[in-house]
């Protein structure tokens, strides 16, 4: 999942919320400042910022971490995960495996309704992963749904509908079938991709989620306002099934980019939670004993995308030239800050291998060599018939660390390489969009895995949706293929290792670090659990 510089704009905004909470404007705010729990009321309301507009709530339609941060509140799949990572009961409260691993039937639990009041059934599960496969949807994340028997061949328009492996029998049975046997399916449907959607709404009007007003989800929460490049708002689902659990009456999401005016609004009081936070707080708060600071684990990797259908990255020697002239331990600890480890791979610890953690089993796959990238950038140059490296940008989505990161990335190429590189930042949606159309040379991007397994980190498969490098390699592609085929743990690994070192030998992205997950969050504020591959989670939170 992609992971989502002081404006005038964002000031504003700052300024504008502060001015709401001194004129009453928002009781919740004014309130808390006061050492109350929420508005005058008594309300529990949680104050947060998402950072970035989202492009859709759609679980077919989302594709980032500034949508799921608040799909994953919003919406509940078949099983869901505890604050130890632990897969359990969902809207499912069962669920049993064929022997050949082939067939799943869940078993949903009694009651279940949605956000407006309809009841929820497994034909809506059907339904929003059909709607998620069809090829008018173009879901970015159609593949994960490419485990399902037929999945693949209905949305590449070579299959039927019908054919599809996934069947509501009943009203409270699902059935899946798979192409193959999965060990992570079970982690997969706790992914937003595998939400169910409300089909008469989906039918009445598509443009149902990018509203407040016709909103409708099955989470703990549901959504009541979104001011668009603002703010929004979710409050307490009393629907849901578990809602004696939930102690929040609602949580504001601010939309403030700049993570520096987000951290004052933090010191302040108007925010809760602080993540992400500036990377020169990061390494204050690293080094402190300060208890509102928190350290989660992070199952992510942080890179650079080589647009390789651009000369004269359509090169690995150039590739590779600029990968080893960067100097990823001065990044993590003089500019990001955070605890994170140099990557020398692209799959994170955090993910068992056969034996062991896969990552500590692949050791580096690369080196830092400035003498050798020199070597490679005048042979790949001169491959491609240059004497020197074009002009060309790093593009990266507005956030001062990802500026501070790209900044410290120009100053290496210039001092080891003597390349010249200039920066651009977009907004993360259109930093997305710009990717998706090749509109780049090199982008800054992140990635969260969607599962605990390494398959989620194999994202470079020809054609594949988040191959935004727009690089293809056989061998790559049938090792993932071997993968996928097998339920031996060893032959799965030993392939997904052999994958990875073909990919970075490569070298279509640019490997920089590991993340951690430093956040914030007030010490009146309780319940509050950072999953290894998600944002912070307060499904159960509580603030006194």
């Amino acid at each position: 999942m992609k992971k989502s510089k002081f404006s005038v704009l964002a000031l504003l905004m700052a300024i504008m919320l502060m001015l709401a909470a001194c004129n009453g404007g928002s009781k919740e705010t004014s309130n808390e400042k006061e050492g109350g729990s929420g508005d005058s009321s008594g309300s529990k309301v949680l104050n947060v910022n998402n950072s970035s507009e989202p492009g859709s709530l759609h679980p077919a339609n989302a594709q980032g971490t500034h949508e799921s941060w608040i799909l994953e509140h919003t919406f509940e799949g078949l099983t869901k995960k505890t604050d130890e990572g632990k897969i359990v009961p969902g809207s499912a409260e069962s669920w049993e495996i064929s022997e050949d691993g082939l067939t799943w039937t869940f078993k949903l639990k009694d009651g279940l309704k949605w956000s407006n009041g309809d009841p929820l059934t497994a034909n809506d599960f059907e339904y929003a992963w059909k709607y998620a496969l069809k090829p008018e949807t173009a879901a970015d994340y159609a593949y994960q749904l490419y485990y399902l028997k037929g999945g693949e061949a209905y949305n590449s328009k070579k299959g039927k509908e019908e054919d599809v492996g996934v069947k509501a029998t009943d009203e409270h049975t699902l059935v899946v079938t798979l192409e193959q046997p999965t060990p992570y399916f079970l982690d997969l449907t706790s992914f937003y991709t595998f939400y169910p959607i409300n089909k008469k709404v989906q039918e009445e009007n598509p443009k149902w989620a990018l509203d407040a007003k016709t909103h409708v989800s099955n989470g703990p929460f549901k959504l009541t306002e979104w001011k668009h490049k603002e703010s929004l708002k979710i409050e307490k689902n009393e629907n849901y099934y578990d809602k004696d659990k939930i102690k929040l009456d609602a949580v504001n999401f601010a939309l403030i980019e700049d993570e520096n005016t987000a951290w004052q609004m933090y010191q302040s009081g108007e925010l809760d939670l602080a993540y992400p936070l500036p990377v020169d707080i990061q390494g204050q708060m690293v080094n402190s004993d300060d208890k509102e600071f928190k350290m989660g684990k992070e199952l992510a990797v942080y890179y650079y995308n080589f647009n390789t259908e651009v000369k004269p990255f359509n090169n690995a020697k150039v590739r590779k030239a600029l990968s080893m002239a960067i100097e990823r331990q001065k990044i993590t600890e003089n500019v990001a800050q955070g605890g994170q480890k140099p990557a020398f791979g692209v799959v994170p610890p955090g993910i068992p291998d056969a034996s062991g953690d896969f990552q500590e089993n692949t050791g580096n796959l690369f080196k830092e060599d400035v003498t050798e990238a020199k070597k490679l950038l005048k042979e790949g140059l001169a491959e491609e018939g240059m004497k020197e490296l074009p002009e060309f940008s790093i593009l990266y989505n507005t956030l001062d660390s990802h500026k501070k990161i790209a900044e410290a990335v120009q100053g290496m190429w210039r001092d080891n390489l003597g390349v010249e590189v200039t920066l651009e930042n977009a907004e993360f949606q259109v930093k997305l969009d710009r990717e998706k159309a090749g509109d780049f040379e090199i982008s800054r991007a992140g990635w969260v895995g969607d599962y605990v397994d390494p398959m989620t980190f194999m994202l470079w498969e020809t054609d594949g949706a988040y191959n935004d490098a727009g690089w293809s390699n056989k061998e790559y592609d049938n090792l993932l293929k071997e993968a996928k085929s097998t339920m031996d743990p060893k032959e799965r690994m030993d392939a997904l290792h052999k994958a990875e070192k073909v990919m970075i030998d490569e070298m279509p992205i640019l490997p920089v670090y590991f993340y951690t997950k430093p956040y914030m969050v007030k010490s009146n504020v309780t319940g509050v659990f950072a999953p290894i591959n998600a944002y912070p989670n307060f499904i159960y939170a509580d603030k006194k």
